[in-house]
């Protein structure tokens, strides 16, 4: 692919996530990029389209890396491309973080997150990019759905969880964990059931162990998401 060619797909990413925040009826827009975790999986179907499933690497300032599944569709990519091996490519994502909740055979419930592709970019040769750069950013508007958790660490860093509620069409809406840190988390910590907020910030993903039983040592690893609010407001109000 020629230089020329590389900035125009660059653009065009830019040019959705401009959109994307363009649009007030699009409550959420996340644009990501980094390397492909692990070969697509079929996911599910609906009315003849073909869904599949994967994890992007995406490096932070600090070197760590944060999982961030997706799910795409066949029609963005074509079914001939998806026989081809994707692992470790680099790709480039825009698109809505969703949720579902999962029911296991033991009937226990479990919150699903994901990135749902709008637009991808995959490159075949590291040589067609213009410029590496790992890319982690999402808007979310929503209604906070239970109390603030507030804390502090030991070390007297402070800390907020919350979930807010994303409204989509037909009455639905997606559940979304998000998490603050220092003076965002003190002042999130005062927010109320019910309050409308916009969030500016990133997926981030986290590893924890798993318990089987509270008696019990045995357990599995799992992967927490999560979103990590760097700005948060009050819908009319100023960016804290």
């Amino acid at each position: 692919m020629s230089e020329k060619e590389g900035v125009r797909r660059k653009n065009n990413l830019e040019k959705s996530w401009k959109e994307f925040l363009k649009d007030e009826n699009v409550t959420d827009k996340a644009l990501i990029s980094g390397r492909i975790d692990a070969e697509f999986e079929h996911s599910h179907e609906v009315r003849r389209e073909k869904f599949y499933q994967t994890r992007v690497r995406v490096k932070r300032l600090s070197g760590i890396e944060d999982l961030v599944p997706i799910v795409v569709s066949d029609s963005l990519i074509g079914d001939e491309r998806m026989k081809t091996s994707f692992k470790d490519k680099w790709v480039e994502v825009v698109g809505q973080f969703r949720s579902y909740d999962r029911k296991d055979k033991d009937g226990k419930r479990h919150l699903e997150l994901f990135l749902f592709a709008t637009t991808i970019n995959i490159y075949d040769d590291e040589r067609e990019l213009v410029e590496v750069v790992n890319e982690n950013r999402i808007y979310l508007n929503g209604y906070l759905c239970i109390k603030p958790k507030y804390k502090k660490t030991q070390r007297g860093i402070e800390i907020t969880n919350f979930i807010i509620a994303v409204k989509k069409n037909f009455g639905k809406s997606y559940y979304i964990p998000c998490i603050a840190w220092g003076r965002v988390a003190k002042w999130a910590s005062g927010l109320e059931v019910g309050n409308q907020v916009e969030i500016y910030g990133r997926i981030q993903s986290r590893k924890y162990f798993k318990r089987f039983s509270k008696d019990s040592d045995k357990g599995e690893d799992r992967i927490a998401y999560e979103i990590f609010g760097m700005e948060i407001k009050k819908v009319d109000e100023e960016l804290i």
